[in-house]
Order: C-alpha cells, then structure tokens, then sequence
C-alpha cells in the first residue's frame, strides 16, 4: 500500500508546512532579535528609567537592531538590559542616548557604536556611558532653575530701586546716582569754564573746516590731489613690473616662468631638504660606565659618545680615566762606608692617566667590526649582540707593545641601564695590570636627552 498517497499523509503535510509558515511569519512580524543566530546581551544604568517599557526597540543610527529585554532595580538606580542582534558590533567606548519618540513621555535607546578601533564588547558587558538628553523631567527642572534665577533678579532690581543698596545691583544703582549728582553739580558750578570749552571746539571744527575747504595751490586739497597722482604712478609701476614678471622679462621674470630655472631651483630645495633629513636621522647615544678591577684597588671610568648616522655604521669618540698607567723606575744609589755601592731601583703608578678613544664601526647584522684608537693606541674589535640586543658581548685588542687583548659581557637590563664585566689582558702572563673586572653604566640616546631636557625648566 502507497502511504504517500492517502489523504491521511496529505492533510499531515498540509498541517506541518502551514505550522512552519505561521512561526516564520511570526517572528518576522515581532522583529524579535532572537531570530536567525541568537542574541548579545549588554546593559547599561541609568538614574530614572521612565519612559523606557520592556519590548521597546533599540536603535543603531535609527535603524532597530534589538528591544529592552528586562528593567531591574539595583541599590536605587535601574538596570536595563538589551538584547542586540549578534551581527552589530558595538566597541567598549560605546554610548547610550535615550531619546524621546514624542512629547507623551515615551522613549526608545539608541547605541552610538564607539569607536571601531577599541575592543569589541563581549556578551553581558556594560555600556558605561549613558546621556540621558530625553527626560522631560530633567527639562522641566531646568526650567524651574532658570524661571527661579529670573526672579531673584526681578526681585533684586525691585530692591535696588527701592532704595536698598546691601546687595551688588543696589550698590550698581546708587553709584550711577552718585555720579550723576556729582556731574549735576560739577556742570552747574562750573558753567562758564564748560562754555568756553565749547567755544574752543567750535573754533578747531571750525579750523579744520577751513583747512580742508581751502582751495589754494598750498591747500590742502592740492596736496591731497598731488599725494593721490604720486600713488596712481606708483601703482601704475607696480603693474609695468608684474607684467614683466608675467611675460619672463628680467631675472626674476625668467626665475618664475621658465621650467628649467624652476626645475634647477626645486632640485636644489630637494637636496637641500634632502640633507636636513639624513641630519634629523642621525642617531646620537651618550655612554659612561665604571667598573673596578679586582686585582688591586682601582677604578675604570669610560664616558664616550655614539654618532650613529645609518643603521649599519657609527663613529664613537670616548675618554678613559684608567689606574693601570704608564710606569715609571726612580733609581736611588747608596754608598756603605768600607763596602761596595748599593743601586735601588723603585717603580711607582701613573695613577687615573687619561686616555683616549676614536673608532669607527661597522654592522653586519648582530656583528659589529671596530677599529681606531682605543685608550690612545690603535686597536680593532668585534662586538655580537644576542638575546634580542640586551646581551652584547666584545673582544678587544690593543697597544700591540704590550699587547691588552680584553672580552667583556655587557647586559642591559633596564632602559638604558646596564652591567658590565670581563678580562683584561688576557694573554699577557706576568703583567701586573692583568685583572677581572666588574662595574655598571648608563647608556642614553638623542630621545631620551629630549625627554630630559623637556622636564628642565630654565
């Protein structure tokens, strides 16, 4: 037996599809955000919720995007929670205004979205920021403010005329009466001394009447006619030269309209512009560590400068104050009665002896090659930098007459602070001055100066 052809089967199919369409149309005529991919839940709180109804739509630039799910209380203030379609991207700067649908009282939210640049709001977060622009009850206690400043200052005034002068508009009043009194009398007892001042100005008006009016070849409009004529040629030269310009006449005619003279004084601009740039690059670092030498009391002092105009080369220019300095014999001879003659030969330090560097350096990648001057003899080095440039680690050799051949570690561990130690002279068996050393040091480039220099005030 075919059951897809008994009317049982057909009125069960009828049944199923005309149930999926009413749900359909269902929930497309509520605009319920629950429809096709959940929701995203947000909140926000507010001091007075009136206006705002369970259902009432949530706006995105005037375009419904969700509705008011829930309105509770919470220690005196109201939470109101949204349901927003999960597609909208509302940012943690986000905001809140609640605006008004009419004048009845009725409002809906709408959600500015923030900017796209802060971090998405994630699910049950909160919305901080709320402007809350449509409350007719703020409105109305604005106005009670304004109408109640209105009538202190009515009342002030009524005060004032009345003749209380405690208060600042009364004393306002009483001033101006003051002066006008004092003006009354200074008018009426000094009535001839006002009427020959107007006298006097009736007498230069009327000088200045008869110095304009005055028609003669030394008159004043004959001077003002010929200064008139003087800026009309005046004018006129300044026409007679724009146009040379205009049309290449002369130097400066030929310096603004032919393209090769433009051209040459553009690629010069370029270059000139061109070298302050390469100026402005170049990278200036200031050095100074000291560190002790363990074997024996002395201290090492470095304090150098780094100019560092490319990435893969610098110049460094550094003063050295050393206690392994140059030694000097003082012979010493003494006669013994009846015996032979004794020599005695003592040598002494040069101690702190200031010595002198200049390198040139070049990079390639973490290795760097070096050499020059270092502490006033030739020598080379190899530095290589590792664990992202905190660790630098060099080997130097120099003063090839009594050869110093010194490695070193150096690590920097906090924003241009670092340690140092290592070995000098390392192959030199016998020497006095070879040692171990140990010390730290501050490194700063041209930035962190700026940054200096900016918080000194002069």
């Amino acid at each position: 037996m075919n059951l897809l052809g008994t009317p049982e089967f057909k009125v069960g199919l009828m049944v199923i599809v005309v149930a999926t369409l009413v749900g359909v149309m269902s929930m497309r005529v509520s605009e319920s955000p629950n429809f096709m991919g959940g929701t995203k839940r947000v909140w926000f709180e507010i001091e007075n919720a009136g206006g705002l109804i369970k259902k009432s739509p949530v706006n995105v630039a005037g375009i419904r995007v969700g509705m008011i799910e829930d309105i509770k209380l919470s220690q005196g203030k109201a939470i109101v929670e949204m349901a927003i379609r999960p597609d909208v991207v509302i940012t943690q700067s986000a905001k809140i205004e609640i605006r008004a649908n009419g004048i009845l009282g009725d409002k809906h939210v709408e959600i500015i979205p923030g900017s796209m640049n802060d971090p998405v709001l994630k699910d049950r977060e909160q919305i901080i920021v709320v402007d809350d622009n449509a409350s007719i009850d703020r409105l109305v206690t604005e106005v009670s403010k304004i109408t109640k400043s209105l009538g202190e200052v009515v009342n002030n005034i009524r005060d004032a005329t009345e003749g209380d002068d405690a208060k600042p508009i009364g004393k306002i009043v009483k001033n101006i009466e003051t002066l006008t009194n004092d003006l009354s009398q200074l008018v009426g007892s000094k009535k001839d001394e006002v009427a020959e001042l107007i006298d006097h100005l009736n007498n230069v008006t009327g000088t200045l009447d008869d110095l304009i009016n005055d028609e003669s070849q030394e008159g004043f409009q004959a001077r003002f006619n010929s200064s008139m004529m003087r800026l009309e040629s005046a004018l006129g030269n300044i026409d007679d030269i724009s146009g040379k310009i205009n049309r290449g006449e002369g130097t400066i005619g030929r310096l603004v309209n032919d393209e090769e003279t433009v051209e040459e004084l553009n690629t010069a601009i370029a270059g000139i512009n061109s070298f302050i740039d390469a100026g402005s690059k170049i990278q200036t670092s200031f050095d100074y560590y000291s560190h002790v030498l363990t074997n024996g009391d002395g201290v090492r002092s470095y304090i150098g400068i780094r100019i560092q105009p490319g990435l893969d080369r610098f110049y460094e220019v550094a003063g050295i104050t050393s206690p392994d300095g140059v030694i000097t014999r003082q012979t010493q001879t003494n006669v013994v009665d009846g015996g032979q003659p004794t020599v005695t030969v003592q040598e002494t330090a040069n101690d702190f002896q200031l010595r002198l560097t200049a390198l040139f350096g070049k990079k390639f990648y973490n290795w760097t090659i070096k050499g020059g001057m270092m502490e006033s003899r030739g020598g080379v080095g190899l530095e290589y930098n590792f664990y992202r440039n905190q660790m630098r680690f060099s080997f130097d050799a120099f003063d090839f007459d009594t050869p110093n051949v010194r490695a070193y570690l150096r690590y920097s561990f906090f924003k241009g602070m670092y340690v140092v130690g290592g070995q000098q002279y390392i192959f030199a068996n016998g020497n006095d001055n070879a040692s171990s050393f140990i010390g730290a040091g501050l490194f700063l480039t041209n930035d962190d100066i700026k940054v200096l220099l900016s918080r000194i005030n002069f």
